[in-house]
């Protein structure tokens, strides 16, 4: 679906008001810290706009606005089309020297390597190697704080959602190729949670013909650069092993 070039910039602004606050954007707030050269009677008809073509949620009457499942999927599209996005060289350098401390074996590298991805992204980090009868999990404490998970409903769902990828996860490390995918709430093919999104990539083990998989999950509201930006880099270090 096209929108305006001035659309996708108030979309893209709002997302990313939105991942870093969690709360509903309003069009004050978006005209008090953005230029987008347009009265505040024009940026909230473009607003409305916005949720008359699905990209955009209004919670209550009087609050602001969220993304919804097909915002997220434009801006998570966006991101593809014109190049993922990297960390800086200094911060890429720490964490390939943080891998290369474990670079002697496979098995030992996605350990390491599922806790690099946790520290990078506040959100829980998975791995798994097919036929191995572990699934490496970090980040629970980071992935809690998140506000969402203030609700005990939310972190029900959180746990159930984690419980379905375990007990899927050969199937899931066996379809999944090495490029990177990204599932936006209901996309999840094993449990279709509006709440949720997973960025995922397959992976092959260099020192044997076995694959496996990485993958960071977290509320929809998770910062997609990032997890996308970690789980490219951690692969490219794992290609060099």
């Amino acid at each position: 679906m096209r929108i305006t070039d001035r659309q996708e910039k108030i979309l893209n602004s709002i997302i990313k008001e939105y991942i870093h606050s969690a709360l509903p954007i309003s069009s004050q707030a978006l005209d008090e810290k953005y230029n987008f050269n347009v009265s505040p009677a024009t940026l909230r008809n473009e607003m409305q706009a916005l949720s008359d073509l699905g990209f955009l949620h209004q919670p209550h009457t009087s609050a602001g606005r969220i993304p919804t499942d097909q915002g997220y999927r434009f801006f998570v599209n966006q991101i593809f089309e014109k190049g993922l996005p990297e960390f800086d060289e200094k911060k890429k350098t720490s964490i390939k020297n943080e891998c290369k401390k474990k670079m002697d074996n496979s098995f030992r590298f996605v350990q390491k390597a599922t806790k690099i991805m946790a520290d990078n992204s506040s959100n829980l980090a998975l791995s798994h190697i097919l036929n191995e009868d572990f699934l490496w999990k970090e980040g629970w404490d980071d992935v809690f704080e998140e506000p969402e998970f203030k609700e005990n409903d939310f972190v029900l769902r959180f746990t159930k959602l984690i419980n379905a990828f375990e007990n899927n996860i050969e199937e899931i490390t066996s379809d999944f190729s090495e490029e990177l995918g990204v599932f936006i709430g209901k996309e999840t093919p094993f449990l279709r949670n509006e709440d949720f999104s997973i960025v995922v990539s397959g992976f092959s083990c260099p020192d044997s013909k076995n694959r496996g998989l990485f993958a960071i999950v977290g509320p929809k509201r998770m910062n997609y650069n990032k997890n996308i930006s970690i789980i490219k880099l951690i692969n490219q270090i794992f290609k060099e092993l």
